[in-house]
């Protein structure tokens, strides 16, 4: 009889597998950070949450104890949109968008060369453009609408392009200069040498790497210009000229606020701007680094 002398194989790990760390727990230092980044974040959010259950309450529910309604009146959102609000949202988009294409017009080139030349009166140039952000437009609201009556643009959307492009003008300048500041020369220069002239390395070469700060510029000038109301008070009058800010203070009136109107069209306002921002939110991660790999 034969009997097997072989040697018995034995299973041995393979020498790649590695076996699985132990998870370890989060440090305390992690967990006070993150719960107060939660805390902050509800802070925030809160106020936002209220206005979106007040607009969906009834009239009679309004003086309720309750934090969620009783009844959801989705109606109050659709009346937005029969109330003649949607001409005054079409106002208030046309005005933030030229607003901002505006500054951009303005602050792009007016930035890009004070950065990249030491022209005489430069510092002084700067420093006048900082000051003029000093100036707030309700400070001069007598001044501004003596001056567009004498031109008879009271009472135009042209006016609030004007005024809001200017008054957030002196933000974009400052903030594209510091961008094209920090761009070195060098990667101008290499465009040159390719064959690019100076508008071919500025938009093939430099503003994609100050991509992120055109896009904060359109950020703050277009949220700026949404929001605005005071001046947008006073040179507008007839109804289908103002903006939504003005045209949702008529929900309140001389002995009763219509609250759930007046929230249910500042959710709808607030919409618009929430999309622009996750829209060019990603962009500015990608203008981080776009251009700075051929």
């Amino acid at each position: 009889m034969a009997v097997n002398t072989l040697p018995s194989r034995t299973t041995r790990p393979h020498p790649h597998v590695r076996p699985a760390a132990p998870r370890r727990m989060p440090r305390l230092k992690t967990v006070l950070v993150a719960a107060a980044a939660y805390v902050i974040a509800f802070i925030f959010l809160f106020p936002y949450v209220v206005m979106l259950l007040t607009s969906l309450r009834s009239q009679d529910s309004l003086r309720d104890v309750s934090f969620w309604p009783d009844e959801w009146v989705w109606s109050n959102l659709a009346n937005f949109w029969t109330s003649g609000l949607a001409g005054n949202l079409m106002v208030t988009l046309k005005v933030a968008g030229g607003s901002t294409v505006l500054v951009l017009l303005v602050a792009l080139p007016a930035a890009y060369y004070s950065a990249r030349h030491n022209f005489r009166g430069r510092t002084a140039f700067l420093i006048l453009v900082l000051i003029t952000q000093m100036f707030q437009p309700t400070a001069m609201l007598v001044g501004i609408y003596r001056e567009f009556y004498q031109f008879g643009l009271v009472d135009s959307i042209w006016s609030l392009i004007l005024v809001n492009g200017g008054f957030n003008l002196a933000f974009a300048v400052w903030i594209l200069n510091a961008y094209f500041a920090s761009i070195p020369r060098e990667l101008e220069e290499a465009a040159f040498i390719d064959g690019n002239g100076r508008f071919g390395a500025l938009f093939r070469i430099t503003l994609p790497l100050a991509m992120p700060g055109v896009i904060t510029a359109l950020i703050f000038t277009f949220i700026a210009a949404w929001n605005e109301f005071v001046v947008a008070l006073t040179l507008t009058t007839t109804p289908e000229n103002q903006p939504l800010t003005v045209a949702l203070n008529s929900f309140i009136g001389q002995y009763q606020v219509d609250w759930q109107n007046l929230f249910a069209g500042s959710v709808i306002a607030t919409i618009p701007v929430i999309i622009l921002f996750a829209l060019i939110e990603r962009k500015v991660v990608g203008g981080l680094t776009a251009g700075s790999i051929k």
